[in-house]
């Protein structure tokens, strides 16, 4: 029989020392943290805990949003983040098509209702356009705060054209002091906006004021259909309506510097 011969063992050493030398670099390359795994430049700042820091990221995010004006976007133009679909029963998909709110029609009512717990109750403005896409009544049903009620104004209800609050002292947009009417086009936009101070509300539908009341003496309060939009909420009734460039900002209080030009009517 006959054997091979057997290098010797200061052979094998040396060959198995240059093997692990030459894997060094790959191992080093797989071991290397990838982009995805380093910390983003934008990251959270974290506290002692490794917990996120929500005062510095909330006051980030509000400066980042808010313009020179104090106005801040209501909506982030991708989801529902912030926002619920609201359940009334039958009502229709409620989505964002190129960054507008699609409120669909359903059975009856449909809508959406702010998830914020940090909604002003009152000093404030809300703008926004709508547009009714299809259907034939209303489709700006927007519930928003008052103190520690809520209220809605409603465009294009009762057959299309009323518009006003619901409700005042128990009265709804079509019966109390705040009743007009107007003729609404499906498939064009009209701009909105929205004042609640401390003793009054007000509204505009494109350039005309079509709300002027004083709260004082009144009951402030929502028809029994639409308490799930509370305290926030936009609705639509048997119509398709959208939304756009909804925005909101803080009012100083009456007598208050900067009160008298924040309260002008818009241009």
């Amino acid at each position: 029989m006959v054997f091979a011969r057997l290098p010797r063992l200061s052979t094998i050493v040396a060959v198995l020392s240059m093997a692990a030398v030459s894997t060094l670099p790959s191992a080093i390359a797989q071991t290397k943290t990838s982009p995805a795994d380093e910390p983003a430049a934008n990251a959270t700042a974290k506290n002692d805990d490794g917990k996120a820091d929500d005062a510095s990221a909330k006051k980030s995010d509000k400066a980042k949003k808010s313009d020179a004006d104090g106005w801040s976007p209501l909506f982030n133009g991708k989801d529902l983040t912030g926002w619920k679909s609201t359940e009334f029963g039958g009502e229709g998909e409620v989505y964002f098509e190129k960054g507008n709110v699609v409120i669909t029609q359903g059975v009856q009512l449909s809508g959406i209702t702010s998830t914020r717990k940090d909604l002003p109750k009152s000093n404030y403005e809300v703008q926004f356009e709508a547009q009714r896409a299809a259907g034939s009544d209303f489709f700006i049903g927007f519930t928003f705060p008052v103190k520690e009620s809520s209220c809605s104004l409603i465009c294009g209800g009762w057959g299309g054209g009323v518009c006003g609050l619901s409700s005042l002292d128990g009265m709804d947009a079509v019966e109390n002091e705040t009743t007009s009417y107007s003729n609404f086009e499906n498939g064009k936009w009209y701009k909105v906006r929205l004042r609640v101070t401390d003793d009054r509300i007000e509204a505009w539908l494109d350039k005309h004021k079509i709300v002027d009341v004083e709260t004082a003496g009144h009951k402030i309060g929502v028809r029994f259909e639409v308490d799930a939009s509370r305290p926030m909420g936009f609705a639509t009734f048997q119509s398709t309506g959208w939304i756009r460039n909804a925005r909101m900002r803080t009012l100083p209080a009456a007598g208050k510097a900067g009160a008298k030009d924040a309260q002008k009517s818009p241009k």
